[in-house]
């Protein structure tokens, strides 16, 4: 596909992004089996159904824009699940291991939340509200995930982690 324009960089993207999502729903499950911390196994399983959701709102908006949904294969997220399946195998102390694991998850919150930011801005420069509202809806999930993630890093995880032998 040839970019020409900002729809046709636009569809690109939505399509990265939606492969990016079904990796995601794959990945999620063995995250949170690898989990140690019980809140950090709940957050990995809220964010499965949240993404299962996120898959829709894509769909939704590939409909919006009169296009059969499918993706375009997203390399980046492939080599940050790759990163996070590598430490999931790691012999590591349990609370070591979860710090890993929630590093890895934020690296992909953060991939998604430039991309779903990018395509919200060019739905709106496009005049394509009701597609910018959803994408926005979707960034925000992102970005509470990243928070929640954060905060038990922050407040349990982490110090568990720095008191491992």
């Amino acid at each position: 596909m040839k970019l020409r324009s900002l729809e046709d960089l636009l569809m690109d993207q939505l399509k990265d992004l939606y492969h990016a999502e079904n990796q995601i729903t794959k990945a999620l499950p063995k995250m949170a089996k690898a989990a140690s911390t019980p809140d950090l196994r709940d957050a990995f399983q809220e964010h499965l159904q949240q993404t299962e959701q996120q898959i829709e709102r894509l769909e939704q908006v590939f409909s919006i824009l009169g296009v059969k949904a499918r993706g375009k294969k997203c390399e980046a997220m492939e080599g940050l699940i790759e990163e996070g399946s590598e430490l999931i195998k790691e012999e590591a102390e349990p609370a070591v291991k979860d710090a890993g694991l929630i590093a890895a998850a934020q690296k992909v919150e953060h991939y998604e939340m430039a991309g779903y930011g990018c395509v919200r801005t060019w739905a709106r420069q496009l005049g394509l509200e009701e597609v910018a509202d959803l994408m926005q809806e979707t960034l925000q999930e992102e970005e509470d995930t990243d928070m929640k993630l954060s905060r038990l890093a922050e407040n349990m995880v982490n110090q568990e982690a720095a008191h491992a032998s």
